[in-house]
């Protein structure tokens, strides 16, 4: 299997679990405040990938002699994990004013953000990945655009997230090459459960009783969709275009109206299923030029 394509796989996997995890997200919402979810969410994912460092780093056959040196992952794991915890407040936010579904649908819109802002950097786009982009906007317009067209307080959040989710997918590309993916998970992870957790204590009243309340929802989103999904994301794109990659992870709000529909009972209108057919397109491709330039 080509590192190109198990770079895919990672990050479809991760966009698989991180848009199940939406609906997770929005039922915290009702018994805890933003600040303290993303605080919670943070320091578990956090301490769960510290504990399965040793683990990992047995199964790929290295020592803890073989561990890289925290300084070389300190400044890159705190810039992205700045950029992540922008995002998911951004994120949480919104999820108070909006569902579920339409916050993933906004929050895709990185597909867009991350190539027009590679274009600022001198970076150029294939016109594949131009038609994937052009099929992923018309999808997510059928997706989640209604007949009046309002955009609400907290679409504004969530449209303020995908641009902070777009930064950090490209400082995940640049300094995701060379360094360890769990190291730089766990980094990102600590960076937003400090700078929310002291932020939640200034604002907001965490209480535990509202914690155990949902305590299930915590649990997905810190463990599956932080210390899995991130690190898949790390993985994933040490081997992937950053733009293809932001095509790969907005399969989310695809996965996110699939998982209404099938767990919630959230039944998808014909155009709905158009668009996430549309966006599947799109992700596939994107992916041609490089399948051709493999297998030349």
């Amino acid at each position: 299997m080509s590192n190109q394509l198990k770079g895919s796989l990672c990050l479809l996997a991760a966009a698989l679990v991180w848009g199940l995890a939406f609906s997770a997200q929005s039922n915290a919402m009702l018994y805890i405040q933003p600040f303290t979810f993303v605080f919670l969410r943070s320091t578990i994912t956090c301490a769960v990938l510290v504990a399965a460092m040793p683990l990992f780093r047995k199964l790929s056959g290295h020592g803890e002699s073989s561990a890289p040196p925290l300084r070389e992952h300190l400044v890159p794991g705190v810039i992205i994990g700045l950029f992540l915890v922008a995002a998911t407040i951004l994120q949480q936010v919104g999820l108070v004013y909006t569902t579920p579904a339409k916050s993933g649908f906004v929050t895709a819109l990185y597909i867009v953000i991350v190539p027009l802002l590679g274009i600022f950097r001198g970076q150029r786009v294939r016109i594949p990945v131009w038609i994937g982009l052009a099929l992923s906007l018309t999808g997510m317009i059928l997706l989640c655009v209604q007949e009046d067209l309002s955009v609400g307080i907290g679409d504004l959040f969530t449209l303020g997230s995908a641009v902070m989710f777009s930064f950090q997918i490209l400082a995940v590309s640049r300094y995701a090459s060379g360094r360890d993916a769990l190291v730089l998970s766990a980094l990102q992870f600590a960076t937003c459960a400090v700078v929310a957790g002291v932020i939640a204590f200034i604002v907001e009243t965490p209480r535990l009783e509202d914690m155990l309340a949902c305590w299930g929802s915590i649990l997905y989103v810190a463990v599956f969709s932080g210390a899995i999904g991130y690190t898949l994301q790390m993985v994933g794109q040490k081997h992937t275009d950053p733009t293809l990659a932001s095509l790969l992870m907005c399969l989310e709000s695809v996965f996110a109206a699939l998982g209404g529909w099938v767990l919630l009972g959230q039944a998808l209108l014909p155009r709905e299923l158009l668009g996430c057919a549309l966006m599947l397109c799109a992700s596939v491709i994107a992916q041609l030029p490089e399948k051709r330039r493999l297998a030349a």
